[in-house]
């Protein structure tokens, strides 16, 4: 039996209704006493299913985040989360649950700070079709050209780091809306460092579920960040932490 790793670990998972997939989510991460302690923290936006309900469901704590965003959703959750470890995943059954032990043993034996998944390598048959491979290649290679910061996937959702990074600020994104994935990406490299952080190759599955982006406009969005963070224009809408 593999030794039970001494840290406190909060999945966090943003949901705006993904009734179809949240409990399968959830349950994809092991919870047979690999960690001394496993939560999940759901950072909810106005779901109008059953979403919370079936989270409660399944032990999850809910925070009912009323602000719109998919970064906001984040600069609430990673606030509150009680975990020193911060896992995060989407809740449509994409992102593979049952890696999450092994990320984090990888994060504490080898001193790291902060890990992202890379989805591109070893993503399924049907998981990133058409346009939203071609739109993932498109902002990766930019973020690279850009800011060289050894990033393979810049727009991928799953990361396992210490909650201890934020009390830099610097490594505090800022972005309330899906640019805060690639924003994080960057600050993490260029403020905690290549040696303390990296990217892992894990599996990317198709989505269950109905997706709430919008292809195009989510897209021009990150692609217009990159360029006006490149310059310094990043600015802060909302601020850190929960209402």
């Amino acid at each position: 039996m593999a030794e039970i790793l001494p840290v406190h670990v909060t999945v966090v998972i943003p949901t705006r209704n993904e009734e179809a997939a949240i409990v399968d989510t959830i349950r994809s991460v092991p919870n047979d006493g690999w960690c001394e302690k496993l939560d999940f923290l759901i950072i909810d936006g106005n779901s109008t299913d059953r979403t919370r309900e079936l989270a409660e469901g399944e032990g999850a704590a809910v925070y009912l985040e009323s602000r719109k965003g998919y970064g906001r959703a984040y600069k609430t959750g990673f606030a509150v989360a009680p975990g020193e470890i911060i896992v995060t995943m989407d809740a449509d059954c994409t992102y593979p649950g049952e890696e999450v032990p092994g990320l984090v043993r990888k994060l504490l034996d080898e001193g790291l700070q902060w890990i992202t998944c890379d989805r591109l390598r070893r993503a399924e048959e049907g998981a990133m079709p058409g346009v939203h491979g071609f739109g993932n290649w498109v902002l990766s290679t930019t973020a690279t050209v850009l800011y060289w910061y050894g990033i393979h996937d810049s727009q991928s959702g799953m990361w396992v780091f210490r909650k201890s990074i934020f009390e830099d600020e610097c490594v505090r994104p800022k972005h309330d809306g899906m640019p805060l994935s690639q924003e994080f990406k960057i600050r993490a490299r260029r403020y905690l460092g290549k040696q303390m952080t990296t990217e892992v190759s894990v599996p990317y599955r198709p989505r269950v579920g109905e997706a709430e982006i919008n292809t195009w406009g989510d897209g021009l969005l990150n692609l217009r960040f990159l360029f006006t963070h490149r310059l310094g224009l990043t600015r802060q809408v909302t601020p850190w932490g929960p209402e």
